[in-house]
């Protein structure tokens, strides 16, 4: 029998319909754990040992997996990281038949790269005030340009995006 993991996740899934809507943190819990389950029978397929945690984060579900050997789930530059979470919202909007806006983390990738974008960021903040012109970012993917734009909102001075994927990169701007 060839079964994918959103069909073996949505056969075991059950999840009640009704005209009423539920409360916001239970959705997100729901996600949360649809997406858990997902990741789970993925990590049993390619033979993976991961301990899932869910929990919910600046509203959004938030799904993190910790273990041993999971850097190839993470691969270069968070490329795999970025698919698996993809793969992950596809898999939880086939159940909930809404958009998931879930995150995805793996051995803490997402965490440490949050403060390596941040501190990036506060480099490049010094500079726009010490110099008065605009820096532009390197490229950066979604995730990474709203940690900028978020710490640059914190700074007093203004951000904006420019250009097109994947070369789309934050321009800081000066007061």
């Amino acid at each position: 029998m060839n079964e994918t993991v959103t069909d073996a996740v949505v056969k075991d899934e059950v999840i009640e319909k009704s005209d009423e809507k539920k409360p916001l943190l239970t959705r997100l819990e729901e996600e949360g754990e649809i997406a858990a389950d997902y990741l789970e029978a993925l990590l049993d397929i390619a033979d993976l040992d991961g301990d899932i945690d869910m929990d919910v984060e600046n509203g959004r579900a938030a799904v993190a997996i910790a273990g041993g050997n999971l850097g190839i789930l993470v691969g270069r530059d968070g490329e795999v990281l970025d698919a698996l979470q993809e793969l992950t919202r596809l898999a939880v909007q086939t159940v909930t038949d809404e958009r998931s806006r879930l995150m995805l983390d793996i051995e803490g990738y997402r965490v440490q790269r949050r403060a390596e974008i941040a501190e990036s960021a506060l480099r490049a903040i010094e500079e726009v005030k010490s110099t008065g012109t605009a820096v532009k970012m390197a490229s950066m993917n979604p995730f990474e340009r709203k940690i900028v734009h978020d710490t640059v909102a914190e700074s007093e001075l203004t951000s904006e995006s420019e250009g097109e994927e994947p070369n789309r990169r934050v321009v800081i701007l000066p007061a």
